[in-house]
């Protein structure tokens, strides 16, 4: 099984976190105060300001010492859904799986089962990961993606990422590292061997 760390710089809108819970469903809601657990499913919509899921099931809880643990599950005809904007830019995370599990006290998003997570500066693709498991670690600011098992769209069951430069990095970059790099030059597509 394959694992790679990555520095997809993906700071979350800090607000959000001050921001109300709401929940909308198709199918019933079950809402235990006492326990405070809230379970939902049928096209289930969790929007907190700015970050927003949409799954067949979601279940919410509220640890003792008040942070918020949520499970969203799909399917792998119909993924689990994320997306929220990134602190103070112009840039949004997308990821879809179909199972994701947010931890408010450990600040991480795990995404399982056909995970995929990308970054948008704007409209426009920046990053863009696959993998059998990705966790984002947002206090680091970093993903770490686990490759899987094989599947159709990846017979290999391999990690797949591609990346782009800092937004404002320069393609004349006078750094010593920039001018000692070797030239590139094209690879096969994934999957192919050389």
């Amino acid at each position: 099984m394959a694992a790679l760390a990555l520095p997809f710089a993906a700071q979350a809108e800090k607000a959000d976190r001050n921001r109300p819970i709401a929940v909308e469903s198709d199918q019933n809601c079950v809402v235990d105060l006492l326990k405070e657990v809230n379970v939902c499913s049928g096209n289930v919509v969790i929007a907190q300001g700015t970050l927003q899921i949409r799954a067949d099931r979601v279940e919410l809880r509220k640890t003792p010492d008040g942070y918020q643990l949520a499970a969203a599950l799909g399917t792998a005809a119909k993924p689990a859904q994320y997306r929220q904007k990134r602190d103070a830019v112009d840039e949004w995370v997308e990821a879809s799986a179909q199972r994701i599990d947010y931890d408010a006290r450990a600040n991480t998003l795990r995404f399982a089962g056909e995970a995929s997570a990308r970054r948008l500066r704007g409209t426009e693709l920046a990053d863009e990961i696959h993998g059998s498991v990705i966790v984002w670690d947002n206090a680091a600011e970093a993903f770490s993606v686990q490759g899987g098992a094989a599947t159709p769209a990846n017979p290999g069951g391999r990690v797949r990422a591609v990346l782009s430069p800092r937004a404002g990095a320069s393609a004349s970059d006078p750094s010593p590292a920039a001018a000692s790099a070797p030239p590139l030059r094209s690879t096969p597509a994934i999957g192919e061997r050389r």
